[in-house]
């Protein structure tokens, strides 16, 4: 290979490199400083594109653009009515302004986390201490994350960093005063069960003890009317019984006797000792009847 030719070789990877130290892209998701020596030179680029700077003497600083999320360390605190509470919270949060992010928080996502965390559990602190513990597990607690976001939004601003949203996602009591308050909502749970037992056994004393009136009411008023109808029933077969006897009386005598006959023979097994000429026997003798002393 000719001298020429290691030039011209030697010529182009300066060239490319130049190149790669002056040209640089910009994408939807990020926002580009340039920093000469240190310094930040201009406005962030943000519109996607190709852009130029001085090789080796400018270079650049990406910073994210997107909304971002940041989950806080788990933390305890003491709410208004001295009840303890462990919180476990997140934030959403971008960085809206980059010079004044890089001139505030040098160290860049990894500082601003931490600021973060510090700002969250400050802020939690501030509000949920002023309020007792159901208003955390209750519908209240939207407005005092909204309250929440709004304290913490007004000094990330100082940053360049707007924070979107902040929630607490989990609110638990600590392991030590959980078993205590099942406990105690055992025990309020048993006394009411047995307060409704109790209502329910007055209740079921009561609706017995009406039915069971009602009951009697209803036979006593049924009894009365079974005896007016069978008064009035008997009244009826009497009449008719003696409509019957005045219309034929030897019929009706004879009918009688065979009756009573029929009742004296009809047992089996059983033994009378009777005189032939007695009065019981005389529609043997004539079945016209007529008595033996009229003979």
């Amino acid at each position: 290979m000719s001298n020429r030719s290691i030039i011209a070789l030697i010529a182009l990877a300066v060239v490319a490199f130049l190149a790669t130290q002056t040209f640089y892209t910009v994408n939807p998701t990020v926002q580009v400083l340039v920093r000469q020596f240190g310094a930040i030179v201009g406005d962030p680029k943000i519109a996607p594109g190709l852009y130029a700077k001085i090789p080796l003497v400018q270079d650049i600083q990406r910073i994210d653009r997107r909304l971002l999320d940041y989950e806080a360390e788990e933390f305890e605190i003491i709410a208004g009515d001295q009840k303890r509470l462990v919180v476990d919270a997140y934030a959403r949060y971008k960085i809206v302004n980059a010079k004044t992010f890089a001139q505030t928080v040098p160290g860049g996502e990894a500082t601003l986390r931490g600021l973060l965390d510090s700002l969250i559990n400050s802020e939690i602190r501030g509000v949920l201490s002023a309020v007792p513990l159901h208003a955390v597990l209750t519908d209240q607690r939207a407005n005092l994350m909204d309250e929440i976001t709004r304290r913490v939004n007004a000094k990330t601003k100082e940053l360049g960093v707007e924070t979107v949203d902040v929630r607490i996602k989990r609110a638990d009591l600590p392991q030590a005063n959980s078993q205590s308050v099942y406990n105690r909502m055992k025990t309020d749970r048993e006394r009411e069960a047995g307060q409704l037992r109790a209502e329910g056994d007055e209740e079921k004393a009561r609706i017995t003890a009406t039915a069971d009136r009602e009951v009697a009411v209803i036979k006593a008023e049924a009894g009365l009317k079974a005896q007016i109808l069978k008064g009035g029933a008997d009244a009826e077969a009497t009449r008719v019984y003696a409509q019957a006897f005045n219309k034929d009386k030897d019929f009706y005598a004879f009918y009688r006797r065979m009756e009573a006959y029929k009742q004296a023979f009809g047992g089996g097994g059983s033994t009378m000792i009777l005189s032939p000429d007695t009065d019981f026997f005389r529609y043997f003798n004539d079945p016209s009847g007529p008595s033996p002393a009229k003979k």
